[in-house]
């Protein structure tokens, strides 16, 4: 379904994102990672990687994109999975973690969008798919400031859908839990067969990206494997 697409991946280097890539490539896509972490690996035809970004500055996601596009002459899709968590109550939390959770989840995904959108829309099938979370869609205790950022990824996936319809289809998928190692240890007692994979959030966010999802914009698409 991606078989020749360009694909620019944010937060390549955590837990989905390195999913997201690699079975991307494995079905003939090219790949630029973009990741706060820094990146040691060398640039191939097929992959480049774009380490030690701050996509919560403007300035920063710009140069890392138009950096991925020099590379690769052009960009078909933008996958932004860059993005944190924290979990603490209303009352008893830090203001600080409300412009935290903002900037990781809202602005990295606004800034790597308004980067990439010029790129996409000279593509004959320019994607935006963000992750949102299912959490956004009714906060429970301790998710006020992790849930109100992907609420706002919600809504600029509706806004940015709405302004590019016809050049460009932007989309979101919203997991529930993602059964990673760091999701694991923060919930030993959990049961983890009811949660929902990497690779089964791949499968969708890779449909998104690809042709075959042509009819589809503005979505908030639940994949929140058994739970």
């Amino acid at each position: 379904m991606v078989q020749g697409k360009i694909i620019v991946v944010t937060g390549a280097l955590g837990a989905l994102g390195k999913v997201v890539a690699e079975t991307a490539q494995s079905r003939g896509a090219r790949v630029a990672g973009i990741d706060h972490a820094p990146s040691q690996a060398p640039a191939t035809p097929e992959s480049i990687e774009i380490g030690g970004v701050d996509l919560s500055d403007a300035a920063k996601a710009k140069t890392a994109v138009g950096a991925a596009a020099r590379h690769f002459g052009r960009i078909d899709a933008l996958i932004n999975i860059a993005g944190g968590f924290a979990f603490e109550t209303v009352g008893d939390g830090d203001i600080k973690t409300w412009h935290r959770m903002y900037a990781l989840n809202v602005l990295t995904a606004l800034n790597a969008s308004r980067a990439a959108l010029p790129h996409l829309a000279a593509s004959k099938a320019g994607r935006i798919v963000n992750i949102g979370a299912m959490s956004a869609l009714q906060a429970g205790s301790g998710m006020g400031s992790y849930a109100a950022s992907k609420a706002g990824v919600h809504r600029l996936t509706e806004a940015l859908a709405s302004e590019w319809k016809g050049k460009v289809t932007v989309n979101a998928v919203l997991p529930s839990i993602i059964d990673t190692r760091a999701n694991r240890a923060d919930m030993p007692k959990a049961d983890f067969s009811r949660w929902v994979t990497p690779q089964e959030l791949t499968e969708v966010i890779l449909f998104l990206a690809s042709d075959a999802a042509s009819g589809v914009t503005g979505a908030l698409i639940p994949v929140g494997g058994r739970v």
